[in-house]
């Protein structure tokens, strides 16, 4: 994108959705069956990872009440969801990292940013004063 102002927070806010969908489970979209085939490997190694974490955190000092949260041991729907909410701030962070400064000034179409009071553009690098992720930006409709 050359001049691109919030085309490219756009791009961001939907790579960012369809990583979150994909992280907790919820990825609607299969493509054409080239897609889909390295979606299922894509699912295979994300659950392989998530039963790592689950045997880390089902084993630390709050191991019963781990357990009694985490009893999906076949997808992880729960904890994924748990990660993904976590960790959404650093993927994001990780997203719009902008160490040649071309995010400079980019900012969202949309009042994304603020609280009860009244929203705000994500006003520089696509993001919220405070380095926050806007809002929503996870649950971008496809």
């Amino acid at each position: 994108y050359g001049d691109f102002g919030s085309t490219i927070c756009t791009v961001l806010a939907r790579s960012f959705a369809d990583i979150g969908d994909i992280v907790r489970g919820k990825d609607p979209f299969y493509g054409n069956p080239q897609e889909s085939a390295q979606r299922i490997i894509l699912e295979k190694n994300l659950k392989k990872i998530f039963a790592k974490i689950h045997k880390e955190v089902t084993n630390g000092s709050n191991a019963e009440a781990a357990k009694d949260r985490y009893k999906d041991t076949k997808n992880y729907y729960q904890l994924r969801e748990d990660w993904w909410t976590a960790n959404r701030e650093t993927v994001w962070e990780a997203l719009t990292c902008d160490d040649d400064n071309r995010l400079a000034g980019a900012q969202y179409f949309r009042h994304t940013c603020g609280d009860e009071q009244g929203g705000a553009q994500a006003k520089d690098k696509c993001r919220c004063d405070g380095d926050q992720v806007p809002t929503y930006f996870d649950y971008v409709p496809q």
